[in-house]
C-alpha cells in the first residue's frame, strides 16, 4: 500500500506495482529527498522484480481484453479514466510540491497529462466502431473490379514500454499510455526515479479506479537496468531524456535482434528567433521578451522544449537585454507555496549540479549578463537544503565562431542571446542546434515567417509563429498538444509521438490485404465497393441500427433530369453558373450541353432514397466526401444503388438519451439512359455507370432497450 506523500510526510518506500501487486523491491534503495527542503520524501527501489515475468503478465493478461474492445470503447475507457483523475487531481498537487514545481508548473504536468487522456478519446470519432481500422483508400487491383487491395490497422500483440524523463512525471505517463492504450496495448512505465513519488500517487488512483483491464499498466519506480532484455518484436519501446542515454538504449542488440520500434525523443537546443521587422514599441517585442522568460523559468527551465537559445536582429541585441532582464528580475524564486514566487525548484541537487557543470563550460566562450549562480535569493526556503538556482542568461556575441551553445544544454533556467544579420543567418543559426523539438518565431511579416519555417523547417519538429493576432489564445513555445506531433529530427532523436491519430498507428501493426471486393468487406465490416449487394424486402430506413447489415443495398426507382429541372434548382439555389443555364457559352469545356448542378443530383437521389415517413432513422448527419464524375445532361435518366456501409454505436449522455448510432450509407448514382441519349450528347460509358458518389450519414435508432 502507498503512502501519499505531502510536505509533512516521513520516509516510506515508494511501490513499483508489477503482475497485479504493489512491490517494494527489496535491500537497499535509493533515497528520494524534496527539492524545497530537502528532507527524505522516500526510498525507491526495483530489486527482485521479474521484469520477464512483468511483460508476460502485460502481453497475457492486459493485453488480450485491451485488443478485445473497440476504438470506442477504449475512448470512452480513456475518458472515464480522465474524469475519474481530475476529481483527485488536488491530491497530486500537494505531492509535486516535492518535486520544485509551481502550482503552474504542476497544472501543465497534472491536468496537462489529463488532457491528454481527454484527447486521445475524442479521437474515437476519428475510428470505426472496430477493435482494428482501415487506412486510406482501397486499392483497385483488376479491370473487373473482382480483386483489390487495402490497408488494414491491427493492435500490436506486445507491450508499451515507456521510459520517461523527470521533468514531467505525470505529463510523460499519461501523454503516452493514451496512445497506446487507445490502440489497443498494455504499457509498462518507467518513470525516472527521483520524481517517480508523484507518479507513484497517480498510478496509484488508476489502479484503483478499476477503469483499466488488469494488465493494462504497470509501474518500476526504482533502476530499470536490463529490462531492454526481455522485450519482444511485438513490442514498441519509447524513451525520453537525453541524447546521450537515448543512443546507448537505441543501440542495445535486443531492440535490432527482434526488429523493436523504438522511439526517442530527447532534450534538445530549441530557439526562439525574433523577426527582422520588429521593433521596440511593437507588441512583437514584447511576446518576444515574455515569451523567452516564461521558457527559461517554467519548470524551472527543466522543460525538453524550453529555449536555450534566443536570436535577434544584431540591433537589437541590447534593447531584448536589457529587457530580458527586468522581466527575469521580477521572477521571485522559493517555495512554491509562498505567495508571490513564480520559479522553484530543480528537481533535486544532483540536477543543480549538472546545470551549473554546463554553465561553467558555456562561461568559457560566452559571458554571463544576467543571473549569478552563486548570489541569489530564495523566499520561504533555505537555498543550501533546496535545489535552487537562478535565471541565467548568457550573450554570445559570435555565435557562428563560439559554438558551444549549439553544442551544449544546461537542462535548467539557462538560455544563451545571440545576434544574427539577415533571416539567412537567422535560419542557419537555428539549424546549427542539430535538430531540435521546437523552435519559433516572434514576427508580423508573414512572409518573413514563410521564409523562415520554410529554412528551418528540416531541422525542426515543430515551430510556432506568433504574433499579436493569435497571441492571447497560444499554447506558447513550449506546449507540445496531443494532437499534433511531438519529436524531432537529429539531436532530438528523430523519432515522433502524440499527433492525434498517427501517434496511435505507432501501436498498430499495418498490413495490406488482397482479396474480392466481397471478402474484404466480410473481414473489414466496411462495405468496400464492387461487393455483393445484400438485398432485404424492407426498406433500410424502416430498420433500427442493430438489424442494419454491412452491404445491405436498396436499388432505387429511376428518375429522368429535365430541363426544367435545372432552371428551377438555379433559381432556388442561386446557383446561376454558366455552364447550367448559357449554352452559348460551352465553347472549350467539357460540357457538350448545358448540364444538371451536381448538387441537384445529389439531391435528387435523395429523393429516390429515403422513405419519407417516421421511423427508426432520426435525421442526416452529414457529408463525409462528395464526388462528381461525368456530367448529367437533360433527358438522361439516374438510378441510385444505396448502400449500408459502416455503423458506429454512440454513447448515450444520459439516461433520458436515446440509444442510437451513426449509420454510414454509400450513395452511388448511376447513369439509367437509354443508349441513344448518351450518344446525342457523348457521353461516354456504359448504363450503370457512376455519375456522382457520396458517403452520408444518419443517426439510425436502436430498438427499444427497456
Amino acid at each position: 500500500m502507498t503512502t501519499e506523500t505531502t510536505q509533512e510526510s516521513t520516509s516510506t518506500r515508494i511501490l513499483n506495482y508489477a503482475a497485479g501487486q504493489w512491490v517494494a523491491g527489496e535491500g537497499e534503495a535509493k533515497p528520494l529527498y524534496n527539492a524545497i527542503n530537502g528532507d527524505l520524501v522516500g526510498e525507491a527501489t526495483s530489486k527482485g522484480l521479474d521484469f520477464d515475468a512483468m511483460f508476460r503478465y502485460a502481453r497475457e493478461t492486459g493485453g488480450p481484453p485491451l485488443r478485445k474492445l473497440t476504438f470506442h470503447q477504449r475512448g470512452r475507457m480513456l475518458k472515464a479514466l480522465a474524469l475519474y483523475l481530475l476529481e483527485k487531481k488536488e491530491q497530486f498537487y500537494k505531492v509535486s510540491w516535492a518535486t520544485g514545481a509551481t502550482r503552474t508548473d504542476s497544472w501543465v504536468d497534472i491536468e496537462g497529462g489529463i488532457g491528454n487522456l481527454f484527447a486521445n478519446a475524442s479521437l474515437r470519432r476519428q475510428f470505426p466502431d472496430e477493435p482494428f481500422c482501415l487506412e486510406g483508400d482501397p486499392v483497385r487491383l483488376s479491370k473487373g473490379g473482382t480483386f483489390m487491395g487495402h490497408h488494414l490497422c491491427v493492435p500490436r500483440e506486445g507491450v508499451a514500454l515507456h521510459i520517461n524523463a523527470f521533468n514531467f512525471p505525470v505529463w510523460g505517463m499519461l501523454e503516452k499510455v493514451a496512445v497506446n492504450w487507445m490502440a489497443g496495448v498494455p504499457a509498462i512505465v518507467k518513470p525516472a526515479t527521483i520524481t517517480s513519488f508523484l507518479t507513484e500517487a497517480v498510478v496509484k488512483q488508476i489502479i484503483d479506479s478499476k477503469i483499466l483491464p488488469e494488465g493494462a499498466l504497470q509501474l518500476i519506480c526504482g533502476s530499470a537496468n536490463g529490462i531492454l532484455d526481455h522485450v519482444q518484436n511485438q513490442d514498441v519501446v519509447t524513451f525520453t531524456g537525453s541524447a546521450s542515454t537515448g543512443r546507448k538504449l537505441k543501440a542495445h542488440p535486443r531492440l535490432t535482434d527482434e526488429a523493436v520500434p523504438f522511439n526517442l525523443e530527447a532534450d534538445s537546443l530549441n530557439c526562439c528567433v525574433l523577426g527582422p521587422d520588429v521593433k521596440t514599441d511593437m507588441p512583437e517585442f514584447d511576446l518576444f521578451v515574455k515569451e523567452v522568460q516564461r521558457e527559461m523559468t517554467t519548470k524551472a527551465g527543466q522543460k525538453c522544449t524550453a529555449v536555450r537559445r534566443a536570436i535577434v536582429p544584431e540591433h537589437l541585441v541590447e534593447d531584448v537585454q536589457i529587457a530580458l532582464g527586468k522581466r527575469l528580475a521580477k521572477t521571485i524564486i522559493g517555495d512554491p507555496g509562498k505567495e508571490g514566487v513564480r520559479m522553484g525548484a530543480l528537481a533535486g541537487k544532483a540536477q543543480v549540479e549538472e546545470v551549473l557543470e554546463r554553465v561553467n563550460q558555456l562561461k568559457k566562450t560566452q559571458k554571463i549578463v544576467y543571473g549569478d549562480p552563486d548570489n541569489f535569493d530564495v523566499v520561504g526556503a533555505d537555498r543550501t537544503r533546496g535545489a535552487f538556482l537562478p535565471p541565467v542568461l548568457f550573450l554570445n556575441e559570435n555565435p557562428f565562431r563560439n559554438t558551444d551553445c549549439h553544442e551544449l544544454e544546461a537542462f535548467g533556467p539557462v538560455s544563451t542571446l545571440m545576434p544574427y544579420k539577415d533571416m539567412n543567418e537567422a535560419v542557419e543559426l537555428s539549424r546549427m542546434g542539430k535538430g531540435s523539438l521546437v523552435s519559433s518565431i516572434v514576427t508580423a511579416d508573414d512572409t518573413a515567417a514563410k521564409d523562415y519555417v520554410l529554412g528551418a523547417g528540416p531541422m525542426h519538429g515543430r515551430i510556432l509563429v506568433l504574433n499579436r493576432h493569435c497571441a492571447k489564445e497560444s499554447t506558447g513555445h513550449g506546449s507540445p498538444l496531443p494532437n499534433l506531433v511531438h519529436g524531432g529530427p537529429g539531436r532530438a532523436g528523430g523519432g515522433e509521438e502524440m499527433g492525434g491519430k498517427r501517434g496511435v498507428m505507432h501501436y498498430m501493426q499495418r498490413l495490406a490485404i488482397q482479396g474480392s471486393p466481397t471478402t474484404l468487406t466480410r473481414i473489414t465490416n466496411e462495405y468496400q465497393y464492387g461487393g455483393e449487394y445484400i438485398n432485404k424486402d424492407v426498406h433500410p430506413f424502416r430498420q433500427h441500427f442493430e438489424d442494419l447489415e454491412i452491404g445491405e443495398t436498396l436499388i432505387t426507382d429511376k428518375y429522368t433530369v429535365t430541363e426544367q429541372d435545372v432552371i428551377d434548382f438555379a433559381n432556388l439555389s442561386g446557383d446561376k453558373f454558366y455552364a447550367h443555364l448559357d449554352p452559348d457559352s460551352l465553347d472549350g469545356t467539357i460540357f457538350t450541353r448545358t448540364v444538371a448542378h451536381g448538387y441537384f443530383i445529389l439531391s435528387r437521389a435523395a429523393g429516390l432514397f429515403v422513405d419519407p415517413p417516421k421511423g427508426p432513422v432520426l435525421l442526416n448527419y452529414g457529408i463525409d466526401e462528395c464526388r462528381f464524375t461525368k456530367p448529367v445532361y437533360p433527358g438522361m435518366t439516374i438510378g441510385v444503388r444505396f448502400t449500408c456501409k459502416e455503423k458506429a454505436a454512440q454513447e448515450k449522455r444520459s439516461d433520458d438519451d436515446i440509444a442510437k448510432g451513426i449509420v454510414k450509407w454509400v450513395v452511388d448514382v448511376y447513369d439509367d439512359s437509354p443508349q441513344e441519349i448518351r450518344d446525342k450528347y457523348g457521353v461516354e460509358g456504359e448504363t450503370g455507370d457512376t455519375v456522382a458518389i457520396a458517403t452520408i450519414l444518419t443517426m439510425v435508432r436502436m430498438k427499444d432497450q427497456g
